[in-house]
């Protein structure tokens, strides 16, 4: 099978043939069709996830998978061969990734079934994006007519929790430069974009008091929590904790997102039913793979996804 792979720490990423995989006992082999970029494959580009991660070399990226299922390990019931489905590469190391013709993946955690009305390239990039967001939005809990600053707001996490805040009511201030990135947030249902290049001044216009909740998905922690009101709410997907939380009775959360099949379903839905638009930039074959890993460095409005 064609797969995007490295061989080793530092070696970059190439279209390789590599072995279909075998589905073990509880995995389901799935037949590519979508995938996307995301943070987590830069951090494992760059040999960051050493000690975190056994590297099993050749290691193919990509986090997020749609597609068809080929076939299924002994003891597997919850899907069958020829059933659509989608999620997040959830295996305990580092080999098999989405960006190649097949993968097998765990039957029990990371993977939903695929509705109808949800196709494979919006599928591709939901998954592991898609349950940043909820969780991070989930940590801080806002309420209808509570302000939320989302930091790092025109990427794929940014862009799908700004829809999830304000459909819960909330007033979102997103970070965006002026121009077609405050048109895309704006699209999406923030109310107020502020330039990240001034972001204390344009975030205290908006809130004097400070912002109820904050989540901080990229960008200068420490500013974005310096943002909020006495007893207010911080999420980070980077792991970062404000050090003065505990004298600012600030509730901060670090988050790892956790891809359950309910929350799957749960956005899946969301999707369908129109509440949830899933903004795709770009769409890259398998083979030009590198540049869209590439163009992820360089930020996006909104998921660079890759068609297998």
């Amino acid at each position: 099978m064609r797969a995007v792979a490295f061989t080793a720490f530092g070696a970059a990423p190439e279209v390789t043939e590599l072995p279909v995989p075998e589905p073990g006992p509880g995995e389901v082999l799935v037949q590519m069709r979508a995938s996307s970029v995301n943070g987590f494959d830069l951090g494992v580009l760059g040999g960051f996830l050493k000690g975190v991660y056994e590297y099993e070399f050749p290691v193919v990226i990509g986090k997020d998978f749609a597609g068809v299922v080929a076939a299924v390990g002994e003891g597997v019931n919850e899907v069958a061969v020829g059933d659509g489905v989608f999620g997040v590469v959830m295996r305990p190391t580092l080999g098999q990734g989405g960006f190649a013709e097949y993968v097998a993946v765990p039957q029990g955690y990371g993977i939903a079934r695929l509705p109808e009305g949800l196709d494979h390239a919006r599928a591709g990039v939901l998954g592991l994006a898609g349950t940043a967001a909820l969780n991070a939005l989930d940590a801080v809990a806002p309420e209808a007519g509570e302000t939320v600053l989302i930091s790092g707001a025109t990427g794929g996490v940014g862009a799908l929790a700004i829809q999830l805040a304000a459909s819960r009511g909330a007033t979102v201030i997103a970070t965006a430069r002026p121009g077609a990135e405050t048109e895309f947030v704006t699209g999406l249902g923030a109310a107020h974009a502020v330039d990240p290049g001034d972001l204390a001044a344009e975030v205290r216009a908006v809130a004097p008091g400070g912002v109820h909740a904050a989540l901080h998905l990229a960008g200068d922690g420490a500013a974005v929590a310096d943002l909020l009101a006495n007893g207010g709410r911080f999420a980070s997907t980077v792991h970062f904790t404000p050090e003065d939380a505990g004298e600012r009775d600030l509730k901060a959360t670090t988050v790892m997102a956790d891809p359950n099949p309910a929350t799957l379903a749960l956005l899946a839905a969301e999707v369908v039913e129109g509440r949830l638009r899933v903004p795709v930039a770009k769409v890259y074959p398998l083979e030009e793979a590198q540049r869209a890993i590439a163009d992820f460095t360089g930020g996006t409005l909104g998921k660079l996804a890759v068609s297998i």
